[in-house]
Order: structure tokens, then sequence, then C-alpha cells
């Protein structure tokens, strides 16, 4: 005989509570969907258990107010529905996010498709850290602009007015 957890009897007892729609009486097609709602995200744990549950329970409600939706004939009525489906997309796109970070540890994966290497430059690959350095007091910022040797531009010949001033016998 199988035994199963006494969270997996609560999980299930919730989700069949979403589905009786406080009439008491429990849909099973919509039970077993949402079940399969559930293995489909193939919870590793139960806060992933969970979530799956919450995110199969605000998709059954997104479906229900996209019905309602179309049904409505006043415009206040509309406005309600549009109002409830649209927060409650907003907050399975939010589940699902969370579902994600708490999957990878919040941590963040960048792939790199393309990189130029210009003549003379150097590549390193792999992780680089750098420690801190230390100020102290005999060590100066270095400077904000340093001098590239490249193509120097023309400097026009300087006028009669420039040289005075420079020579201070300005008129």
């Amino acid at each position: 005989m199988r035994r199963t957890l006494p969270c997996v009897n609560g999980l299930v007892g919730q989700l069949a509570s979403v589905v009786s729609h406080g009439r008491g009486e429990i849909s099973n097609s919509e039970l077993n969907f949402m079940l399969s709602l559930v293995k489909g995200v193939k919870p590793r744990d139960q806060i992933e258990a969970m979530l799956a549950i919450q995110m199969a329970a605000v998709h059954m409600a997104s479906m229900k107010y996209a019905r309602r939706l179309e049904t409505y004939e006043f415009i206040n009525q509309m406005d309600h529905a549009e109002r409830t489906l649209n927060k409650l997309m907003r907050t399975f796109t939010t589940q699902m996010e969370a579902l994600k970070r708490y999957r990878t540890g919040g941590e963040q994966k960048v792939t790199v498709q393309h990189v130029s290497v210009s003549e003379g430059g150097q590549v390193i690959v792999g992780n680089v850290t750098q420690a801190p350095k230390e100020k102290t007091k005999d060590t100066a910022e270095p400077p904000a602009l340093t001098y590239s040797p490249g193509v120097e531009m023309p400097v026009p010949s300087e006028s009669k007015e420039r040289e005075r001033v420079r020579r201070g016998t300005r008129k």
C-alpha cells in the first residue's frame, strides 16, 4: 500500500475547495485539470507545490473572468471583469517569475553571443574577480583623461590678436 504525505492530502483538499465554487460539490473534471497543471510544473518540494497550486487557481479564476467578460452586457460589469482579469494575469506572470527565481536560487546567467577583439587586444575567458584596492593617503586617483597617441589635429597659425594677448601688448 502506497502512503501519501500529509501535505499532499492538504494540497489536494485545497484544490478541491477551489473547484467546488463554494457549493460543496467538487467538479472532478476541474480537479483533474488543476492536478494536471500542478503535475506539469513538476514541483520539487512543498514550496514549489504550493506555488504551482496557486498558479493553477489563478489560472482557473482568470479563465472564469475571461468568460464573464464575454457575457456581461453592462459597461460597469465589463470594466470590473476586465480589471480583475488584468490583475489575475499579472499575478500569474509574477508567480511564474517567482518559481523561476526560486528554482535558480536568484542567479542570473548571461550568455555572450558575439565578441570582437581589436588588434593588440587581449581576451580573458572565464570568471574574473578582482580584489578591491585599498585606498591610502599616498595613492592618487588615476586621471580621468589620459593621453592616447593618435592622429594629431592640425593647429592653425595664431592670429596677431592672440599674439598680442599672449605678450600683454593688447590695444
